[in-house]
């Protein structure tokens, strides 16, 4: 029973990253650009009172892509592969994030769960194959579109993934000497350490030129900007899926944000220590659990002051006839303090009838849990940030990037780094 419940867990926190997000980070995306650009962004749609900063908008739009029309386009010669398409970049996407640790391994009554939807000793190994098959999709889906715009897109993809994909495996060459290990949650474990007791040993500070290579080949593999050379609008429209509607064109925006939450993951796993709370390992957290614990009952109540403070400040409507937002807040701020309240008085029973060896293990399976969603979300900002700072590549320009520059940083880094393994083994 509890296997059964572990395994369903991780499918569906797995299914919720790499999917679900996506009418948020959507939402996220279009206020991030507005704040960037110095305007508003999608605020008013809303269900009665209920607006959450305009998030609704994300699922209106989600449902307009339902119930739109799915035209072919009577010129598509390869139907079939023009379906299937976008069904490949959503699904290969998706997959990417299966083996992604989210916790280290669970003991529940002496048996150890791996914390991924789908465990096996693939590893690394199950990114780069998934990650790489995507791109299949998007060739299919230009070159099926008998479209000279959907051509060239697939033509600037196909090019795009030959300059990237041999740095980015390179540079996890590099990550792999240094671990040991091809199996994500070793790779973590390796990362709980610290340097001199203050530096975390993230990837970050083993490998930084390998970390930085591969976060840009991250980006490259998302096929956002700086890198959408595959679809750029000031040039060939859409690129490889200007001739899809309704939903097969939202599988293709799908599969996009999945492979953005797949790579914030894998960033995260490999450079910044992935589920590893900073200073404290495994072990360090089951030891001291009864202390943060405790460090949680008093911080939560605080944090709700202070968020429900802020949107009584920033969300009091200033139309004396539109009280929707005034309504809202106080909404929100009822639901976070009868949260917040409710997990510390949990958390305060916790503490004082005990949890035992398997509540032990589980509570830091949660805190872990947290860890690596804190981190995630901080680095899918990233993702969106660069998008709305960064200008897009040329099409040479990204060949010059990957040939001539990260290639041979890449291979210099493997020499370097196996030159001080067997140095230090000596």
């Amino acid at each position: 029973m509890s296997s059964a419940i572990v395994i369903a867990v991780n499918i569906a926190l797995a299914a919720f990253l790499a999917v679900g997000l996506t009418p948020v980070f959507v939402w996220w995306e279009r206020r991030v650009s507005g704040f960037m650009q110095d305007r508003t962004g999608p605020n008013r749609c809303g269900i009665g009172p209920i607006r959450l900063g305009g998030l609704i908008q994300s699922f209106a739009d989600m449902l307009k892509l339902v119930f739109k029309e799915d035209f072919t386009p009577s010129h598509i010669k390869y139907k079939f592969f023009f379906t299937i398409a976008p069904v490949i970049v959503f699904f290969c996407s998706f997959l990417t994030f299966a083996t992604i640790p989210f916790a280290d391994n669970l003991v529940i009554d002496g048996h150890s769960f791996i914390m991924s939807a789908i465990p096996n000793e693939l590893g690394i190994m199950w990114f780069l194959a998934f990650a790489g098959l995507s791109i299949y999709g998007i060739i299919l889906g230009g070159y099926s579109s008998n479209s000279k715009y959907g051509l060239l897109g697939s033509i600037r993809a196909a090019a795009q993934v030959i300059s990237y994909e041999a740095a980015m495996a390179l540079a996890i060459i590099s990550m792999l000497l240094s671990y040991g290990s091809i199996h994500l949650t070793d790779i973590v474990n390796a990362q709980a350490g610290t340097f001199f007791g203050v530096i975390p040993m993230w990837g970050i500070f083993i490998q930084p030129i390998a970390a930085i290579i591969f976060i840009v080949c991250c980006f490259a593999e998302t096929n956002r900007a700086p890198f959408d050379i595959a679809e750029g609008e000031s040039e060939i429209v859409a690129g490889y899926h200007t001739e899809y509607s309704a939903m097969r064109f939202g599988l293709f925006q799908v599969g996009e944000y999945a492979a953005m939450s797949a790579s914030a993951a894998i960033i995260v796993t490999l450079v910044f220590g992935g589920y590893q709370i900073p200073w404290l390992d495994t072990a360090a957290v089951q030891n001291n659990l009864d202390y943060i614990m405790m460090a949680m009952i008093v911080i939560l109540p605080i944090k709700a002051y202070f968020i429900t403070a802020w949107m009584k400040k920033n969300n009091k409507s200033k139309d004396v006839n539109d009280k929707s937002r005034d309504t809202e807040t106080k909404i929100l701020s009822i639901a976070f303090w009868v949260l917040s309240l409710g997990v510390a008085v949990l958390l305060a029973i916790f503490l004082v009838l005990g949890l035992g060896e398997n509540g032990v293990n589980i509570a830091t399976a949660v805190l872990q849990i947290g860890t690596f969603l804190v981190k995630f979300f901080m680095m899918a900002f990233v993702f969106i940030w660069i998008r709305w700072t960064v200008l897009r590549f040329r099409y040479d320009q990204l060949q010059m990037l990957g040939w001539k520059v990260l290639l041979p940083l890449a291979l210099l880094n493997i020499v370097v780094t196996a030159t001080f393994i067997v140095v230090q083994g000596s």
